[in-house]
């Protein structure tokens, strides 16, 4: 009804919605209904289209009437709406319009009481709705739910077990939601988006990248932050699954979810779906959505058994409670080895979540309380930031499991049913863009059965639900086979990850000891550090402009260090921003909290602020100097000092017989010149006297590691 219409019926009253009979010609509805809804809705509509001006009530009159014009009509069909059991948002996010309602039919009273599963009876308008099931409430399950709510479907998810992560527990632990997926959910439902975001950790502002297993020098720097700013997107964060699980849950409602209801089985005959479920119950839909998983039994009944692809790695994880000292400016890491990666990420509240990659064939299982032994030996002789979370972390927060994919499909959808996320499109975890993948996924899937119903509502015509999958397909086919890609060549650049050349026999074995970098290490380096920008552009940036309706935008939340440009291209200037304390230990001992072995040393601190730390045999004389005692005969009485500056630190040999020996992270090691100070950096071999007796290694903590068993801390050291 347009605003002429209003201001011709009501043209002497201040208030045009206290004529409400007329309504009733023009909605085929009763006084009564209007009645019914109008005492809740109007304070909305005076709000909303209230004068802006005290001075000119009468002048806003014809604008009141205007403005509300459209949202009485919304108001009416939403009342109506409410009598048929069809969801109606305000302001046009109507998926469709509601027919003629006679409320004091016998018609009306038994729809009011139908379920979500019912099948509607032939003599129903069939734009009145669209009945939707969700096989899975996942990560990707329950945004669709979500999105098609929002929507005013009519929708249910049946999940197996909601109290499980896809029956891993608690420890399979946080989700890393990059940009792409963090934009999808605030253009379906910005307060969801606002809830996920401020109970995650941003990763996004810092520097994030690979590095080298063994000396845990950087090879290759990611920068997430720069392709979410400019486009306009949210910055990078990790949740915890249990978190994200339970806030899309609570959004989506309970009324929607229904739990020990595991699909195993579905019928098409065209005009709707039979899903069947193991206990032996049966619901009918207008379409079917599995999101089950990687093994899919909704995939498997649409296109037969596609069996899993083993990606040649098992998977070591856990969560330790451990703070890096460098967490103020890096993220997360990829560890590199050959056949072997391991990954840390700050999840936040003083944790830390690692994955730990090894090459080996599916199926392998450890002894009861093995785990941690194993992981020991295989990554034992890697840098700090990986034994220090290995030791951090218990025996019973690790969980081991092998990685599969699937290989892509062109197609994911057969008449009234489709697939999304890992049913669709497994991948590995090396992307961090599974979960990522499936929340685009269900924001296509959504827009698509909405442009569908909207153009049944405007045409009046049945919902054609085959196109609107293909369209869906369309859309999303290519961007995620290019991901799978990425995330399988990932695992591929582990296998082939070589550092330094190796020549096992013959007359070149000697280059072998001269740590000669690896052609292939060096020509990866090279074409990453151009690809990569635009690859984190592209997955980051490049489902953007799908977003129908969310306006690029940054958060005041989401802001960088000054310093993170610099950073990227300058390795000394990010040691230099490290806010730790620096430590000298015995070399090949686990850095522990209370139970150093009693025949080492004490753990030496280095003297950040003020005065140097001087290294002697016995207390030194020097007004400026704190004095650090290491009893050793080879040790002079005042042996060396350590000097703080600009946050790096300096070691002076003072000039004394037996000498003082730095060995750097390459493993070259050279006698110091007296009296000139020499950089040092974390992972250096520090020896005083020539005998190695007393030799130490350079650290920093920002927290000690967690209590290690003296058993344990003997076996690490027998291992080195």
């Amino acid at each position: 009804m347009g605003a002429a219409t209003l201001n011709s019926m009501a043209p002497s009253l201040p208030f045009p919605f206290l004529s409400f009979p007329w309504l009733c010609t023009t909605q085929s509805c009763s006084a009564a209904s209007i009645m019914a809804v109008l005492p809740l809705e109007l304070p909305w509509l005076a709000l909303n289209h209230a004068p802006s001006s005290p001075f000119s009530p009468l002048l806003s009159v014809s604008s009141f009437t205007q403005g509300i014009g459209s949202d009485l009509d919304v108001l009416v069909r939403r009342q109506t709406a409410r009598m048929k059991g069809v969801g109606v948002g305000i302001k046009g996010t109507a998926v469709c319009h509601c027919p003629s309602v006679n409320l004091n039919s016998a018609t009306n009273a038994a729809s009011a009481e139908k379920t979500a599963f019912s099948t509607p009876d032939a003599s129903e308008d069939p734009r009145q709705g669209l009945r939707v099931v969700i096989a899975g409430g996942g990560i990707g399950g329950l945004v669709l739910a979500l999105a098609l709510k929002r929507k005013g479907v009519d929708v249910n998810v049946l999940e197996r077990d909601m109290t499980a992560i896809r029956g891993e527990g608690q420890y399979r632990g946080p989700i890393q939601i990059q940009s792409n997926a963090l934009a999808a959910l605030e253009a379906i439902d910005m307060d969801v988006a606002d809830e996920v975001m401020a109970n995650g950790c941003i990763t996004g502002d810092r520097i994030n990248g690979l590095v080298d297993g063994i000396t845990g020098s950087w090879y290759v720097k990611f920068d997430t932050f720069t392709p979410a700013a400019e486009s306009g997107l949210p910055v990078t964060r990790v949740i915890s699954r249990m978190t994200l699980q339970e806030i899309l849950a609570r959004a989506v409602g309970s009324e929607v979810i229904e739990n020990n209801s595991n699909v195993i089985d579905f019928q098409d005959d065209g005009s709707k779906v039979t899903i069947i479920l193991e206990d032996g119950r049966k619901y009918e839909a207008d379409l079917l959505v599995g999101a089950d998983g990687i093994r899919s039994k909704v995939r498997e009944k649409l296109f037969g058994l596609c069996e899993a692809t083993y990606s040649n790695y098992t998977c070591y994880t856990g969560i330790a409670d451990f703070i890096p000292p460098d967490i103020e400016t890096v993220g997360y890491r990829v560890f590199l080895g050959h056949k072997q990666y391991f990954v840390s990420t700050d999840v936040g509240h003083g944790k830390m979540q690692w994955y730990a990659f090894n090459n080996e064939a599916a199926g392998g299982t450890d002894p009861p309380g093995g785990k941690k032994e194993r992981l020991l030996k295989l990554f034992g002789c890697w840098c700090d930031g990986v034994v220090d979370l290995l030791l951090a972390t218990p025996e019973e927060r690790i969980l081991r499991r092998d990685i599969y994919d699937k290989r892509p499909m062109f197609s994911w959808s057969k008449g009234r049913v489709t697939l999304l996320g890992d049913s669709a499109h497994a991948m590995q975890p090396n992307m961090g863009q599974g979960g990522c993948m499936a929340i685009e996924d269900a924001y296509q899937l959504g827009l698509e059965l909405g442009k569908a119903l909207e153009k049944n509502s405007n045409e009046g015509k049945l919902v054609d639900i085959p196109a609107a999958l293909k369209s869906y397909e369309r859309k999303r086919i290519l961007r995620v086979g290019a991901i799978h890609g990425m995330a399988r060549l990932a695992a591929i650049m582990a296998t082939t990850y070589k550092p330094y050349l190796v020549v096992a026999l013959g007359p070149l074995e000697f280059l072998t000891k001269l740590k000669i970098p690896h052609p292939g290490r060096v020509g990866g380096r090279f074409i990453m550090n151009i690809a990569m920008p635009v690859m984190l552009n592209w997955v980051l940036g490049g489902n953007s402009s799908n977003l129908e309706g969310r306006v690029p935008n940054c958060r005041l939340s989401d802001k960088a260090s000054n310093g993170l440009k610099k950073w990227f291209t300058d390795d000394d200037a990010l040691e230099r921003m490290i806010d730790a304390e620096w430590y000298l230990y015995p070399s090949g001992m686990p850095l522990t909290e209370t139970n150093m072995p009693p025949a080492c040393p004490e753990v030496l601190h280095l003297n950040k602020k003020g005065q140097p730390t001087i290294i002697g045999s016995v207390a030194c004389c020097e007004p400026d100097g704190v004095p650090v005692i290491i009893t050793a005969a080879q040790v002079s009485k005042v042996h060396a000092k350590f000097v703080c500056k600009d946050g790096a630190f300096y070691l002076t040999d003072l000039e004394n017989s037996s000498g003082t020996w730095v060995t750097d992270i390459k493993e070259k090691r050279h006698r110091l010149i007296p009296s000139l100070p020499v950089r040092i950096h974390p992972g250096n071999i520090i020896e005083f006297g020539p005998d190695k007796k007393a030799v130490f290694k350079v650290k920093l903590c920002k927290a000690l590691p967690q209590e290690v068993s003296l058993q344990e801390t003997q076996s690490y050291v027998e291992q080195l």
